[in-house]
């Protein structure tokens, strides 16, 4: 509810990314207000699988990012309820034949020599992790670091442990400026809202806010599915994918791409992703993404044909050109951070991009290099 007071952050968005901003900005002793013109978790974040992969990540600064929050999770499961469902099961990616798990098991050692626990199983061993995979693969890495969360219940949990003011349902229709072009605050149709910082976690949005700001940032949503089985035993131990899905992960294609990811949940469902098309914010379901994934994963796990799929949603990931999240400050407009495009691993990026953002409001020194991810590195193609 608003109040009198005004804030000294506002953070535009209320997933997963801005619930982390809060979370980190409250604990150091800042005012911060949240508002999304949405529910808690309305966004990307309320369709996501809540991957918290490291296993998926080529070293360099994105991984260096997903180390810093593997970490930080662990310590969040720690102070958040059950309820957020944390599950560090660890990740299993497969290999069908020799000449993919040669490549696999090279990746992988780049990865280790990055401070990813990676460890190479043989086909003959791979029953042992998960007794219904299917029979003749060449082999895997099992990655204990690989975690699950359940998104939409994390974000409300963090939101909740901040202590921020949240308004929800309120869309921010303009970025508030002083004559010297520093950010003023946020304007809703409730009125305006004064803050000396607005931080933009808008995720597929991200690019709208920044407009609002007088900036670009080229934030275009990519269209994903998930399909939800029936409840059944533990089926699926460990997150399971196909090596073939780090490099879909990679792509810059516009077009549709498939690579299975299986994955049981504490419910009981299993949850089967993932897809990927750049087609805007068409939600349009998409029978042939859907037939994929489940010929995809009937093929990892041969079970799952007797398996039936409930339901299924789509949602959306923010996608940046170079596939790096814009985190940090603008320099081109004072006081404003950026705080999305994280893709679709927005969930388990999210407390270390919440931790880097409070570190640069409150002026502390950064855990890591934040340069790769500056939100001016397009440049203005206007």
């Amino acid at each position: 509810m608003p109040t009198g007071k005004s804030p000294d952050v506002v953070v535009i968005g209320a997933g997963v990314i801005g619930a982390a901003c809060a979370y980190y900005a409250a604990r150091s002793g800042l005012a911060v207000t949240v508002i999304d013109r949405g529910p808690v978790a309305g966004g990307t974040t309320g369709a996501g699988e809540g991957n918290l992969l490291v296993s998926d990540k080529e070293p360099g600064p994105e991984l260096e990012l997903a180390l810093l929050s593997a970490a930080l999770w662990r310590e969040l499961a720690e102070v958040l309820p059950r309820e957020v469902e944390f599950e560090a099961k660890g990740g299993l990616v497969v290999a069908n034949d020799e000449n993919r798990l040669t490549a696999l098991r090279e990746f992988a050692a780049t990865q280790s020599a990055a401070g990813v626990e990676a460890m190479d199983v043989p086909g003959a061993s791979l029953h042992e992790l998960e007794p219904h995979l299917a029979r003749g693969l060449a082999g895997a890495v099992h990655y204990p670091q690989d975690a699950q969360v359940q998104p939409a219940l994390a974000a409300a949990h963090l939101l909740h442990a901040s202590g921020a003011g949240v308004r929800l349902g309120e869309e921010v229709t303009g970025i508030l400026t002083g004559s010297s072009g520093g950010i003023r605050g946020v304007r809703t149709a409730s009125g305006d809202l004064h803050a000396p910082y607005v931080v933009n976690a808008a995720g597929t949005w991200g690019s709208s806010v920044a407009d609002m700001a007088g900036v670009p940032l080229p934030v275009l949503p990519r269209r994903g599915f998930v399909l939800v089985t029936e409840p059944v035993p533990r089926l699926v131990r460990h997150k399971v994918y196909a090596a073939d899905y780090v490099a879909d992960v990679a792509s810059g294609s516009a077009g549709l791409q498939t690579s299975a990811v299986v994955e049981g949940t504490p419910a009981g469902p299993i949850l089967i992703g993932a897809s990927r098309e750049r087609v805007g914010f068409d939600r349009s379901l998409s029978v042939d993404a859907l037939h994929r994934l489940a010929a995809q994963a009937t093929s990892l796990f041969p079970v799952l044909a007797g398996v039936r799929a409930m339901r299924t949603y789509a949602g959306f990931r923010p996608y940046l050109p170079d596939h790096l999240p814009a985190i940090g400050p603008d320099p081109r407009v004072p006081g404003l951070l950026h705080a999305c495009g994280h893709e679709g691993a927005g969930i388990g990026l999210a407390p270390a991009t919440g931790l880097l953002v409070t570190t640069v409001l409150t002026g502390g020194e950064l855990p890591m290099d934040t340069h790769p991810f500056a939100p001016d590195r397009f440049g203005d193609p206007r």
